[in-house]
């Protein structure tokens, strides 16, 4: 099991109220939230390993030389240079994320992140090299473009907690989507994503991408299409898709999830006890995790 870990600190975040506290009247709703999902996940699916994958880098420069737009509307401020210097987070969840990063290491479940890469690339590369099923907890469709039924790999997406998920299989992607899951990356490049400052192509909605990817296959397919006048194109769209050619010839790159990340060395078994339990103790005690600690450790127990 692959955990988007800020997809679901951020749903914790939401969905708890601030009024979760440590003792010291330190808003603790993200992290008590967090281990309450771990554990339904556990309790639910019973996974052999887990991993909570980081985003060390949520904005990578490489993704963003590429399209400068990328995630720019989340940047909340800048450098003297110009360069992003954080994303625009709220206030009282900042604080808490190194909280989870500690209490995550005590318990001793894995938490893998790498610099220049996103929680999704970690994930992608995992995905790619786990010798069995894979189940990835995420709210982020991108990941849709992981799904192997072949494989075994699904994305369970959280509608409300985690224990109300979608499972998303490829028959689920080519119902909702009209595609399969191995083209969902070249339809989300061509539709674009407002989300995360992806322009797509003028013109070409979700339908209508769906559409020109199932007809010619993938996205090299349509943009051949466009340069033969003797396609089924429309004028229009032939004329949006050559002038988003400079967009096109990066964005394969900007939203395909790498699976050749350098990761290091970590056990991914679901531990059954706390790997350091006197400081699990002590941050327990110091941010007030109630009772969300002791019922995943009792979960955690064979």
């Amino acid at each position: 099991m692959l955990l988007d870990t800020a997809s679901l600190y951020f749903r914790a975040y939401f969905g708890v109220p601030d009024t979760v506290r440590a003792p010291d009247g330190t808003p603790v709703n993200a992290v008590r939230g967090l281990l309450d999902f771990i554990t339904r996940l556990v309790q639910d699916h019973h996974p052999d390993d887990l991993v909570a994958c980081m985003d060390a880098d949520w904005r990578p420069h490489w993704r963003v030389e590429l399209i400068p737009s990328y995630k720019a509307h989340r940047v909340a401020t800048e450098t003297a240079e110009g360069v992003p210097d954080e994303e625009e987070v709220p206030d009282t969840l900042a604080p808490q994320v190194p909280v989870i990063e500690a209490v995550l290491d005590a318990l001793g479940i894995a938490r893998v992140g790498v610099a220049g890469y996103e929680a999704d690339d970690v994930i992608g590369t995992l995905s790619a090299a786990a010798p069995g099923p894979v189940d990835i907890v995420t709210g982020d469709r991108d990941l849709f473009q992981l799904v192997d039924d072949k494989r075994g790999v699904r994305v369970l997406y959280p509608r409300k907690g985690v224990g109300d998920c979608d499972l998303i299989d490829d028959d689920l992607i080519r119902t909702k989507y009209g595609v399969r899951a191995d083209q969902y990356a070249d339809f989300a490049a061509l539709r674009g994503d407002a989300s995360d400052g992806l322009p797509g192509v003028k013109g070409i909605g979700e339908k209508t991408a769906a559409q020109l990817i199932t007809e010619y296959g993938d996205l090299a397919g349509v943009r051949r299409a466009a340069e033969d006048r003797t396609s089924k194109l429309t004028p229009a769209k032939r004329k949006g898709i050559i002038e988003a050619a400079d967009y096109l010839d990066v964005a394969p790159k900007v939203v395909r999830v790498a699976l050749d990340v350098p990761l290091p060395d970590f056990d991914p078994a679901l531990p059954d006890e706390a790997l350091h339990p006197e400081t699990l103790d002590q941050l327990a005690e110091r941010w007030g995790l109630g009772s969300s600690l002791p019922r995943l450790l009792t979960t955690l127990r064979p």
